[in-house]
């Protein structure tokens, strides 16, 4: 038997004021667009924005439907949005926030199993790592430095073969 760790390292900040101004601008960013959010049924906002690489700022929300499987999640719209507009853009870095209407909004949380496979297959069609910001409306901030560390025994299109 061979034993394997699979070790990452996460970054944490107390608060959004000790980030770069780039960083703190586009968290500020994530959490504002959280307004903009359709969750009448979980009262649980997420908003995410993007920072491509050349620049340019895509932002997205969660949108609930009354049918639950169908809805979609803050950060699967935001990569529709980006590859519907940049066309296979890189993401150098993606914040996403929430503002929990039914509690507190003050600790990160990190994107569920299916946005996970999501932005680690972005990573691959586009062969750049995507830094992702996790916060809420307040409090601790967590940077990781690549979408994949998320999902590190991701499901890939070289399993297909």
């Amino acid at each position: 038997m061979i034993k394997k760790e699979i070790p990452f390292s996460i970054e944490i900040y107390s608060s959004v004021k000790e980030l770069s101004s780039l960083d703190s601008l586009l968290l500020q960013q994530a959490r504002a667009i959280t307004k903009m959010a359709y969750a009448p049924y979980s009262k649980f906002n997420v908003g995410a924005a993007a920072r491509l690489v050349d620049g340019n700022i895509v932002t997205g929300t969660n949108q609930e439907n009354a049918s639950y499987p169908i809805g979609i999640c803050a950060e699967r719209v935001l990569l529709s949005a980006v590859s519907s507009q940049f066309a296979n853009a890189g993401i150098g870095t993606m914040a996403i926030s929430y503002n929990n209407l039914n509690g507190e909004s003050s600790r990160p949380i990190s994107p569920c199993g299916m946005c996970r496979q999501s932005l680690v297959e972005y990573e691959e069609r586009t062969n750049q790592n995507i830094r992702i910001i996790l916060s809420g409306m307040e409090g601790e901030v967590f940077i990781i430095e690549k979408a994949h560390h998320l999902l590190p025994l991701s499901f890939m299109s070289d399993d297909l073969k």
